[in-house]
């Protein structure tokens, strides 16, 4: 029995059943899953000291105390984009991640964790709840301490940011996008795969490779220039292309490198009329990666998101 006379294992039990909801909600609030379980556990603490009786809907009231954990951890997260880190870790593939982790991120995907990073506490918090978890905005209103509308208006303005429509429409036909898509895909894969003839098959004859210093092969010159030489340059450092995921970067497509959720690389590239790779940059310095425009290449959910579905946490 608990502090408040109701079964330990009873409550145990039905907490079990929402854990990995809540975790997933966690983790896309937060990007980090040590944090997201810190919250889900500061949640299950919370419960043990709760009257059980006092709560009518225990998903609804887990979902809050984690939402509101998580809006909290955010708002401090003063240093969180002062960290340190080694210039030539990202482009290094890491192993040793933790089982849960990679399963998390393998959901979320990392272009869309690194478009949530852009965006404020409250905007993330509410695009989270409702765009993927379905949660109705007068639930949200109440864990943000807004109206209704406000905290519709918050999600509102996440999707369009997340779906590359802050300032409107997209910027390119969805034709055109598809086919940079295809090249910077075949690009992506051959890296990926160290497959030379693969890179030499999409990267045009005068295609052009520019990088932040930082990010240099040792070595390597400000300014690569013809398939060959860039092909065994991509070849021999590709595999950071494991942590690279399609993304919209001011507006086109391109690709961000992200070990665990976490921006460490942003390759802005050109596609030719022929379907070749032309130029693409890599560009790693913080200030330059704070002014890109990012988005996720797919909308997650459509326009009509604004609606408020009563369907519960999935």
């Amino acid at each position: 029995m608990d502090e408040h006379g109701a079964p330990a294992d009873e409550l145990a039990e039905q907490f079990e059943t929402h854990r990995a909801r809540l975790r997933g909600a966690a983790y896309r609030m937060l990007g980090s899953a040590g944090e997201a379980d810190d919250a889900v556990q500061e949640a299950w603490l919370r419960l043990t000291r709760t009257d059980p009786g006092g709560i009518d809907n225990l998903e609804a009231w887990l979902r809050t105390v984690v939402s509101r954990l998580c809006l909290d951890m955010l708002r401090s997260r003063a240093s969180r984009r002062e960290d340190p880190y080694d210039a030539h870790a990202p482009l290094v593939a890491r192993d040793g991640d933790p089982e849960h982790e990679t399963e998390l991120l393998d959901q979320v995907g990392r272009a869309m964790l690194v478009v949530l990073d852009t965006l404020g506490p409250a905007e993330r918090v509410a695009f989270v709840l409702h765009d993927v978890f379905a949660v109705p905005f007068a639930e949200i209103a109440a864990i943000l301490d807004r109206t209704p509308v406000a905290a519709k208006k918050l999600a509102s303005r996440a999707r369009r940011r997340v779906h590359g429509r802050a300032g409107g429409a997209p910027a390119l036909p969805a034709a055109e996008l598809a086919r940079r898509r295809r090249a910077v895909e075949a690009f992506l894969a051959a890296a990926r795969d160290g497959d030379l003839d693969a890179l030499l098959a999409v990267l045009a004859p005068d295609v052009i490779r520019r990088a932040d210093p930082a990010f240099l092969p040792p070595g390597g010159a400000a300014v690569a220039r013809g398939a060959d030489t860039v092909a065994r340059e991509v070849r021999l450092f590709g595999r950071g292309a494991r942590h690279a995921a399609l993304a919209l970067i001011d507006g086109t497509v391109g690709a961000v490198v992200a070990p665990h959720g976490r921006l460490r690389v942003a390759l802005a590239i050109t596609v030719g009329d022929d379907g070749r790779v032309t130029a693409y940059e890599v560009i790693g310095d913080p200030a330059r990666l704070a002014r890109l425009d990012l988005a996720v290449l797919d909308p997650v959910v459509p326009d009509s998101a604004d609606s408020d579905p009563a369907v519960p946490m999935a």
